[in-house]
């Protein structure tokens, strides 16, 4: 039992002496996700004053680390702090604060970047090559670190990675410090979407200061060939190289993700500027240099200078979107379409200029007092809009200021000079006069005036004359379009009536085409009838000439023949027959023939007849004697008639029973009968009306 008791007191010792051999040479093991600081208790150097790492083999905080795996650091002299590795998350930003190194200047707020220190892992390189104590210029994006955390103190978002061996005050601080990052949002990246159309304005916290003329500082090494390009403010030592101010920064950020240290600068957003189309933007500068006016010399309201001096820019922003910083300068939108001005209450235009403009009132020739509606269209050129608004200041001001009392003294002057019928009857003149003589008062204002348009008056709210005058005008007008329309209806009946008879003459143009056909027809017979009657004239008068010579040949024959058988009475009776033959000749060659002589001894008695006992030659009232085998009536007349006209006339009966005169005496006598009967006929018959 001894026995037993001795060999485990031995193995307590062996293992005791073991332990303390361990601790004498100090054999540490360090996980590979932590790193071990090293603390060095006393050292031959002595210890450090003012430092907290001890870059010469002092007593105090070391500079290098113990990273994963077995060391010997013996107890006795030092002491090993094991920390874990420092992760950042991705998108994530973590900041440094040092607690060892020179001091910081007058004019900075944070300690330089140390390019040497290799992103603060290496504490000897960034105490040997200036580092300053403070927080610090450079940060720590996302990834894995081995820190010292007894010479550097890492913020995150979420923990502060420090050895906490500090006094109370500095505890404060680090509090202080993250709290701040936090109310700027510093843990994350600057990310200005394009899609939201903002713009970040930066104000930098380090530097020298700006001077007293300026209230924005100006921009420096923007340009990516600089050398001290410093890339949207992300290389602060760049930056303050190039010679950048603090204060609020003339450069913004546009559209993009940017790395920038929040103790060194802050981002505000504002909107982009966006001058829609229909618009342009005249800049009015309130920083930069004074510049060469451009305005020239007949301009005297300001000067225009070039773009990037202080004043108004001579050159305007065309439509698009301007990552323009608002606090260096302002821009006026002015209009390049037309601009409507109404004169009307209650009723605005587009852009919103005539929003306090209201109807003219205006004093008549004839003392009416109505209320004038006006709406005035103007546009302005787009390159003399920096003109425009260096007068006026902007558009609204222009239409307050300038054209509302210059148009409504002009009308008011038209107004003195018209009546209130003038003025409502002549509003066409009046608008092509005021026009044409208020575009070059719009001229003046380096305004260009398209139209004045004037609205009907109207009375004022307390009453009502001029409704009442309108009223009477109305009427007047509806009589006169009545009788206008009496006059146009009339026209039209006397145009349907022209209508109707020419449908008709249409209708009855085939009878008319037939009847003129006709008359031609009848025509064209009469004239036949006439050649068959004169040929008929020539046959009767060649065979009268061949009878008479034939009575000529029979009574000489006959006279000699009586001159043979009695020479006396012969010689008597032949020339009287002779004679007689001679005049009955005479008489017959003046008629044309015989019977042109019977028919004119017949002719004449018969016109005495008719003369005497005046007969109608057309009798009122036919009376039939007789009836032939057909049923035509014969009367005396139409017996003298043909008797005239018969074969009894003809030149054959001539020939044979008119061989002297006597014969010549009995036909005519016959006819003359023949006539006597016709005139006493006439005496028996009532003439009547019918």
């Amino acid at each position: 039992m001894e026995v037993y008791i001795r060999v485990a007191i031995i193995a307590v010792a062996v293992i005791i002496g073991l332990l303390f051999l361990f601790w004498l040479i100090g054999l540490r093991i360090i996980d590979n996700d932590k790193v071990g600081i090293v603390e060095k208790w006393w050292s031959t150097k002595g210890s450090l004053n003012e430092q907290i790492i001890a870059l010469n083999g002092e007593a105090g905080y070391q500079p290098e680390l113990l990273r994963g795996g077995m060391h010997f650091r013996t107890p006795l002299i030092y002491k090993i702090h094991v920390v874990p590795l420092v992760t950042i998350p991705q998108g994530k930003i973590a900041y440094v604060f040092a607690r060892d190194g020179k001091p910081l200047n007058p004019t900075q707020t944070l300690g330089k970047v140390v390019q040497e220190s290799n992103n603060f892992q290496d504490v000897r390189g960034f105490l040997n090559n200036g580092g300053q104590k403070g927080p610090q210029r450079g940060i720590i994006r996302e990834g894995t670190y081995a820190f010292n955390l007894a010479q550097f103190v890492i913020i995150t978002d979420t923990v502060t990675y420090c050895l906490k061996t500090g006094t109370k005050a500095e505890q404060e601080t680090l509090k202080a410090m993250a709290k701040l990052i936090h109310e700027r949002k510093g843990f994350e990246p600057v990310i200005i979407k394009g899609n939201e159309d903002l713009v970040g304005i930066v104000t930098v916290h380090d530097g020298p200061s700006l001077g007293g003329e300026n209230i924005i500082s100006p921009t420096v090494a923007d340009d990516a060939q600089d050398p001290n390009y410093h890339n949207n403010f992300q290389d602060i030592d760049a930056f303050l190289r190039a010679g950048g101010f603090r204060g609020r920064q003339y450069q913004v950020l546009a559209d993009g993700t940017y790395f920038i240290n929040r103790l060194f600068a802050t981002i505000e957003y504002i909107p982009k500027v966006i001058i829609p189309v229909g618009f342009v933007g005249v800049v009015v500068s309130y920083t930069g240099s004074k510049g060469e006016d451009f305005s020239g010399v007949d301009y005297k309201h300001g000067e225009l200078v070039k773009k990037g001096y202080r004043g108004v820019w001579n050159e305007p922003l065309m439509p698009g979107k301007y990552a323009f910083n608002t606090y260096a300068g302002n821009i006026i939108k002015v209009p390049t379409t037309n601009v409507i001005l109404k004169w009307i209450s209650n009723q605005i235009g587009n852009h919103k200029y005539d929003e306090n403009l209201k109807e003219v009132s205006l004093i008549t020739k004839d003392a009416f007092e109505p209320n004038l509606p006006l709406s005035v269209v103007f546009h302005i050129d787009y390159r003399k809009a920096p003109l425009v608004i260096q007068r006026f200041g902007d558009i609204k001001m222009l239409v307050d200021q300038t054209l509302d009392p210059m148009i409504s003294a002009y009308f008011k002057n038209v107004g003195q000079t018209k009546t209130l019928i003038q003025l409502i009857q002549e509003r066409n003149e009046i608008q092509a006069q005021s026009s044409l003589e208020m575009k070059e008062k719009f001229e003046h204002y380096n305004l260009e005036l398209e139209e004045v348009l004037i609205g009907t008056p109207a009375s004022p709210k307390s009453g009502n004359e001029i409704e009442t005058i309108l009223t009477q005008l109305r009427s007047r007008q509806i009589a006169r379009e009545k009788l206008q329309t009496y006059e146009t209806q009339q026209k039209a009946a006397e145009k349907e009536k022209e209508l109707r008879e020419a449908e008709a003459v249409a209708k009855q143009q085939t009878t008319l085409t037939e009847s003129d056909i006709n008359i031609k027809i009848q025509e064209n017979q009469g004239k036949a009838e006439l050649m068959k009657a004169r040929q008929d004239a020539e046959k009767i008068q060649k065979l009268s000439e061949a009878d008479a010579y034939k009575v000529k040949k029979e009574s000489e024959a006959e006279a000699f023949k009586i001159k043979i058988t009695a020479e006396a009475e012969a010689d008597k009776e032949a020339r009287v027959g002779i004679s007689k033959a001679i005049a009955a000749k005479e008489q017959v060659n003046a008629y044309g023939g015989p019977q042109y002589k019977v028919i004119s001894d017949v002719m004449s008695s018969f016109a005495n007849a008719v003369k005497e006992g005046k007969i109608d030659i057309v009798p009122k009232t036919l009376v039939n004697a007789n009836s032939d085998k057909e049923g035509l009536g014969v009367n005396a007349f139409e017996s003298m008639l043909m008797l005239l006209l018969s074969e009894k006339l003809s030149t054959e009966e001539v020939n044979e029973n008119i061989d002297t005169p006597e014969e010549i005496r009995k036909l005519r006598d016959e006819i003359l009968k023949e006539i006597s009967k016709v005139k006493d006929s006439s005496n028996e018959v009532e003439p009547t009306n019918k």
